[in-house]
């Protein structure tokens, strides 16, 4: 794969998503879907899932591709693929609370390598580069090339004090009392991909995730944290989290700084 390219071609698609994604946002009202497993899906979801699409199948034909908004796509496995989660956090979105971000990534070897997360309402962005670093893109996001940025990494968390990031939209009382094993300074809420996010700038240091997700979910953000020096890993046995799973479902899993002492599951 050439990273150039690749990181290039998923940081522009993911800009021009989010142009479609805030065009729908900022007007009056739009319409909510339920898909058959009863979440929602908005018409941002669906226009941003086809220009992302149809952009990555002309940029890289021959690499197998995961989109969340096509089922057909999600018969396909293999251990390299391109994978993406046009809107995530369309309940953020339906509600008007901004924490939703575009997600593209690239798996290899069924490990998310590369990816890109950009959160259009909030005005952030975060990507690896070709050298597989990550950093926070800074200024007007020109869609041509990418402008200044800032290399990000964890923290080197105080297990005496540490600082937990949980979702807004998914908590729950097994996840309180896993955190309840913690010595907790604080706590934030973030929705969407955003939580891999906080822990790769070191703005966290502890993400537990005791529900489901799927891979389209959490491997942008996975390859960000990743390129920041973090981790994600399975909640039963700490192992790491890997990709390319039949029915590209996740097991629960915890997203954390290095330095974290990890608790064992309940």
């Amino acid at each position: 794969m050439d990273y150039e390219r690749l990181t290039a071609e998923m940081r522009r698609l993911a800009l021009e998503a989010g142009d479609k994604i805030m065009e729908i946002y900022d007007a009056d009202n739009f319409d909510v879907k339920v898909k058959s497993d009863e979440s929602p899906v908005t018409a941002a979801d669906e226009a941003a899932d086809a220009l992302i699409s149809a952009g990555l199948r002309a940029a890289f034909p021959d690499t197998p591709l995961v989109t969340e908004e096509q089922a057909a796509s999600h018969l396909q496995s293999a251990a390299t693929f391109l994978i993406v989660d046009p809107l995530d956090g369309t309940k953020e979105f339906i509600h008007r609370r901004g924490d939703f971000t575009v997600n593209i990534a690239y798996v290899e070897n069924g490990a998310p390598t590369r990816g890109v997360v950009y959160a259009p309402a909030r005005n952030r962005m975060f990507l690896t580069l070709a050298d597989g670093t990550s950093v926070e893109e800074t200024g007007d996001f020109d869609k041509a090339r990418i402008g200044p940025t800032r290399v990000i990494k964890t923290s080197e968390p105080d297990n005496s004090a540490l600082m937990v990031v949980a979702s807004k939209s998914h908590r729950d009382q097994p996840t309180d009392d896993y955190i309840g094993q913690y010595a907790v300074k604080d706590m934030t809420s973030a929705g969407s991909s955003l939580k891999f996010c906080l822990i790769a700038t070191g703005e966290a240091d502890l993400y537990p995730r005791l529900g489901r997700t799927m891979e389209w979910d959490t491997a942008a953000g996975h390859a960000v944290l990743n390129g920041a020096g973090g981790r994600v890993v399975r909640f039963d046995d700490h192992a790491p989290l890997s990709y390319g799973k039949p029915g590209f479902e996740n097991p629960f899993f915890i997203a954390h700084s290095p330095g974290v002492a990890l608790k064992p599951a309940p």
